[in-house]
Parts: C-alpha cells; structure tokens; sequence
C-alpha cells in the first residue's frame, strides 16, 4: 500500500528497517500497555490530548497562534493519529509513510525542528500525566522516547528534504449544490499539484482562516491544475457549512501537501474491491477515471452506499464511466429504501442497466457476499462506516492484510 523507498526518513532508521525491527518486542508491549492505560477511562484518549496540548503552550506560549480559537477538531485528529501510531508499531512501513506526508504537509505552519522538539517533549510529559493505573518508570518512558523519536524525526526530516511549495493557492471556478447538504467544488490551482489520484490534501477556505480540514480529491491530477472536492456539510461543523452554503466562484482556497495512500497496485494480478459511503466516493472516483485512461485494468466491483438513495448523488457520473469500461461494475447500496420527505433535492435517478439498489448497511450488504478474498479492497467514508465495514468483511472471512483505508482523521 505504501513505496517506503520514496520517503524522506531519519538515516538512523533506514539501517533498522533493513535489519532489525524498529521498535523492539518490548517497546511495542510497554508502549501499548500504556496507551491502553490511558484510554481504559472514558475520555482518557482526550485527555492526553488535552495534557499534550497543555504542556506544549505552557512551554511555548506563542504556538498557541499557530492552531484555531477551537481546539476540537484539532484534539480529535491528534488522538487519531497517536492511535494508528500504536496501533502500527508492529508493522511500522504505513505509519513512517503517513508520518512523513504529515510532516510534508505540516509545513504550511511554517514548522521547523525548534517545533517538532517541543512536540517530541510535550508528549511525553503528556503520556506520564494521563497514566491512570500504571508507573511512569524509566523503561516506560525510554519506550515512548523511542516512539517521540520515530515521529518527530520522520515528520521534521521529510519537511526538510521537501523541495515543493508548502502551500498551493488555487480559485473557485464552480459550485454545484447536488443534494441539500452537499456541495460539489471546482478549482483551478495556481499550477498543478502533485497529488496522486486516491488521495486527499488538507484545505483552508476564505470564510474560515486558519482553519484546515482534510478533502480528498475527486479526480484524477491533471497538468492544468484542476481540482473537485464533494463536501457534504456537517451539522455544528465550523467548515463544511461554509463550503456548502458560502463557496463563491472566485474565491481563494489554500491546498497543503497530498495524504493518503490508497492506490491500485497495477504490479498485482488481483482484481479490485472498493466501497465508498456518501462522498467518500470521491478517491474512489478519481481511481478509477484515472484508470479509464488506461487499456488494460484490472476487474473492479464499486459498491457506492449512503443512508438513503439520494446519497448515491453521483450515479450518472460512475455509471457512464462503467458503459465504456467494462471491467468496473458499479452497485449502488443505501441503509433505508426511500428518501427522507424532508429534503427537498430531487430524488437521484437510476440510470437504465444500472445494478438494481441494494438495502441495508453497506458493510453487510457487500460482506453478504463472501470474503471477497482474491480482491484488494479499499474502504472510504466517515470514520464509523469504515470501522464497520472492516468488521462485517472481518466476519466473512476477509484477510485483514488485503483491506486498505487511510487513518481515520
């Protein structure tokens, strides 16, 4: 899922990850055991997070204006990284790759190595203040020193080695209001950006300075700059709403660096399984119209799901795209089998031929199925659906090392 030889990494790590784990048997266990700890209490995750965030400004009172007036969207992506940080210990090759595009994407802070210090000690004064049951004893901190280590340097050496701009400015070209709550945004960047199709990039509009959220791309790169994003607006968000209810042709979006690393391995004699809820379609979509570009592909089975049918608001698009390339299948799947009365977007049409709509969960519905064992499979929507559909996939037999998704955050 992820090149590690096109990572700007620590050398001392380089060596390890050739010979020798890069966190030994016992790291992983003291490291894990404290984590678990820490979260075994309700709202234990968010407050490390909160002690995190607490040390880092006592010790540095002005980096306090590098982040939002709102902390909480901030808390929650912290805490999802450090969880996929634990969680990836053991297979360490994912995490330095996510670690070193978060690094890259950083930049847009303006960080440098005075910042990743002062991180490096904040967590670790965060981690010893959020124990509940355990000792912070000198073999615990000296595991969390090793994993501060790996973070902090991979992120602070990949935004070193990084010749390309931090940021990208890029100009509003379109606004399609498709359903009540989503938004279809059309841009066009200063110069192209160097994103891959599948991936996403953190993005900061006009009506809300300083405030970066993650959007994936909906289609695939292209040399003349251009972008589409599919938002859909969050009830009580400080974004979405924004983008939704506010974009204006003309105005001037910031775009940081790429994320994600979900990708159709073309080297693989395996067909592919992807499954997208609501506008996590949109990596999903820039897949495989860039795939249509090509003569020869492997089979792929898109099953694109919401809440009701009028979630699946970009049907014609996929469904046109499967008419002259006969190796994608697309089945549209929704929770509930009618739309809601209360919205006042036109039901979404079904195109003629199309498969008929399947009803109920999207993870059920595709696990019901099989393990779908021979595929390679990707998962994108809100943090819930992916976790569900891994564990109704997980149920039906399906090979936990063939399921890719980016994290959560």
């Amino acid at each position: 899922m992820f090149d590690t030889q096109a990572l700007a990494i620590p050398q001392d790590l380089v060596h390890e990850l050739g010979d020798e784990p890069l966190f030994d048997a016992r790291t992983v266990t003291r490291v894990r055991a404290a984590f678990a700890d820490i979260t075994s209490v309700d709202g234990g995750g968010e407050r490390l997070v909160g002690h995190f965030y607490a040390a880092l400004f006592a010790d540095r009172p002005d980096y306090r204006l590098l982040f939002p007036p709102n902390m909480e969207a901030q808390t929650g992506k912290l805490l999802t990284v450090l969880r996929f940080v634990v969680d990836s210990l053991t297979d360490p090759d994912p995490m330095l790759d996510f670690l070193a595009q978060l690094g890259r994407d950083h930049r847009k802070y303006g960080l440098d190595r005075r910042h990743y210090d002062a991180a490096h000690a904040a967590l670790l004064t965060a981690v010893s203040s959020s124990l509940v049951t355990l000792l912070w004893s000198p073999t615990v901190e000296a595991a969390w020193r090793r994993v501060a280590d790996v973070v902090t340097g991979t992120m602070s050496d990949a935004a070193d080695a990084e010749e390309l701009p931090a940021v990208w400015h890029a100009t509003g070209v379109g606004h399609e209001r498709r359903l009540d709550d989503v938004a279809i945004v059309r841009l066009e960047a200063d110069g192209p950006v160097p994103f891959a199709a599948g991936q996403y990039v953190s993005v900061q509009v006009p009506q809300r300075p300083r405030l970066w959220r993650y959007l994936s791309v909906a289609i695939p790169p292209n040399p003349y700059g251009q972008l589409e994003f599919h938002v859909r607006r969050v009830s009580g968000g400080w974004v979405s709403p924004a983008i939704v209810g506010e974009t204006a042709v003309g105005d001037r979006w910031s775009i940081g660096a790429p994320l994600g690393g979900l990708h159709v391995d073309r080297s693989s004699d395996r067909d592919v399984l992807m499954i997208g809820s609501g506008t996590g379609i949109a990596p999903l979509r820039a897949q495989v119209m860039e795939m249509a570009m090509r003569g020869t592909n492997p089979r792929v089975h898109l099953f694109v799901g919401g809440t009701y049918p009028r979630d699946c608001y970009d049907l014609e698009t996929l469904w046109q795209l499967s008419l002259s390339n006969p190796w994608l299948t697309v089945v549209p799947v929704s929770e509930e089998a009618d739309d809601p009365w209360w919205h006042t977007a036109p039901p979404v049409e079904l195109p003629p031929g199309m498969h008929r709509p399947l009803t109920g969960p999207i993870g059920k519905v595709v696990a019901s199925f099989g393990s779908w064992a021979d595929r390679t499979i990707q998962i994108s929507g809100s943090p819930s659906m992916i976790k569900t559909t891994i564990y109704a996939l997980r149920g039906a037999g399906t090979p936990p090392e063939i399921i890719q998704h980016d994290p959560l955050i």
